[in-house]
């Protein structure tokens, strides 16, 4: 791959975007770039689960031929191995799906194909986005550490310039914990705003579409085509006179994390925001083991018919989780989502007094070894179905990105996009893996 061709590969789908529609460069050219780049690093990093190299040229010549259907037309995406796709196995990381292929695409992936995206390839994940067997994937800044799971593949890649943008899902944290892990821009909409359909679910009430990008812009992108829209267009435009809640989370945190939200927060009020500390006992507490209780619950039900079919290729936690080991309820159940459903109506309440809600992305850096990382800061905002942005907020003491998370009532999604794009204009962090990988 030659420099110009690496140049390429590192630009932002907002970048991208714009010189594809300018002619400078041809789906082909970029589709190139990340397949050299993908060369180059996928031993270490190990992001991708399938991609067919000519497969992808050929699609990207078609595409070239084709006029421009969009900010999206020729640009590479990856795709978390729980998206059905119709050209591509999807595999789950599972033994159970090794080699299946799917005749349709997932609802998510039809619409960015039909917005004339590229999908490059299947990103890899943990088994059904859950527990079991983890994802190969390294953190492409320090290969001794976690990129975060479940969507681990699909955050390494955008990460570490493999692709431009990539979908990923959300069941706890699997959006934005990585997104903070491997310093990128990440969203999870608010609940069911992009169809599912077509996606491995493990929790129909918690499991949220969303993605990853290199900038705020990026985001955006992805946001237009799937159409998100609020009620009323954001009168947001300026930090100046702004006003952002700062929530320090309850839980124990790493310095790090604690650093960086007292220094963002120094950040918005010299930009001439107004901040105030927000606190959320009265939403934190009563949602207190709420989500594993939903998480297990619906889990027990979208599993229960590979456990009775084909136990023995079933990790054992998700064969405990269907023999509902851990011994919740129907009333337990039922309490969580009648809790969960008032604390979703008051959070709204609360959020709305504000422009966004600023908040901790991960406990800190992202952990040593092999495992998925702490998803504690997460779960709840899940469970309320907000929006959440994770915004890269610089480096840690061993030099790896945190991250910190915008969030604000349901629906309020292209209003958190302003904000962000605001934040990130006027404080622009490490945002992707250093030039040297």
């Amino acid at each position: 791959m030659d420099g110009m061709d690496d140049d390429i590969s590192r630009l932002t789908a907002a970048e991208a975007s714009a010189s594809l529609r300018r002619g400078d460069i041809t789906a082909e050219q970029l589709a190139r770039a990340c397949l050299g780049r993908i060369g180059s690093r996928e031993a270490d990093v190990r992001a991708w689960s399938y991609i067919d190299p000519d497969a992808v040229i050929r699609q990207a010549r078609e595409l070239d031929k084709l006029p421009s259907r969009g900010p999206l037309h020729g640009m590479p995406v990856g795709v978390k191995d729980i998206f059905n796709t119709a050209d591509m196995p999807t595999q789950h990381n599972s033994p159970i799906y090794t080699g299946h292929r799917p005749n349709i695409d997932a609802a998510a992936v039809g619409t960015l194909r039909a917005a004339g995206a590229l999908i490059l390839g299947k990103t890899d994940t943990t088994e059904f986005a859950g527990t079991g067997r983890l994802a190969a994937t390294r953190n492409p800044h320090d290969l001794s550490r976690t990129p975060g799971g479940s969507s681990s593949g699909s955050a390494a890649a955008v990460a570490d310039f493999h692709v431009p943008l990539a979908l990923g899902t959300q069941t706890g944290g699997s959006l934005i914990r990585p997104g903070s892990y491997c310093g990128i821009y990440a969203m999870k909409p608010t609940w069911n705003t992009v169809s599912a359909e077509g996606v491995k679910l493990g929790s129909t009430t918690l499991d949220t579409v969303g993605w990853y990008g290199r900038s705020v812009a990026d985001l955006a992108l992805v946001a237009d085509a799937f159409a998100l829209e609020d009620d009323a267009v954001s009168d947001f435009t300026t930090l100046e006179g702004a006003r952002i809640a700062i929530h320090p989370t309850p839980h124990t945190v790493e310095s790090s994390s604690r650093d960086a939200l007292e220094m963002m927060t120094r950040r918005l009020q010299a930009a001439g925001a107004r901040t105030v500390q927000l606190e959320l006992a009265e939403i934190v507490s009563p949602l207190q083991g709420l989500w594993e209780v939903v998480a297990r619950l619906e889990g027990r039900s979208a599993l229960l018919n590979l456990e009775r079919s084909q136990p023995h290729l079933l990790h054992k936690e998700f064969v405990d989780r269907v023999n509902n080991v851990a011994g919740f309820t129907r009333t337990n159940l039922v309490d969580a989502y009648d809790t969960a459903a008032r604390c979703r109506a008051r959070f709204d309440q609360i959020a709305r007094e504000f422009d966004a809600v600023l908040t901790l992305s991960a406990p800190g850096e992202a952990p040593r070894a092999r495992t998925q990382g702490d998803n504690t800061l997460n779960r709840d905002w899940t469970l309320l179905h907000v929006p959440c942005i994770n915004i890269p907020a610089g480096l840690g003491p061993n030099r790896m990105p945190v991250g910190l998370t915008l969030t604000g009532p349901r629906y309020s999604d292209r209003r958190l996009l302003t904000v962000a794009a605001a934040i990130s204009a006027f404080d622009r962090p490490v945002s992707s893996a250093s030039a040297s990988m």
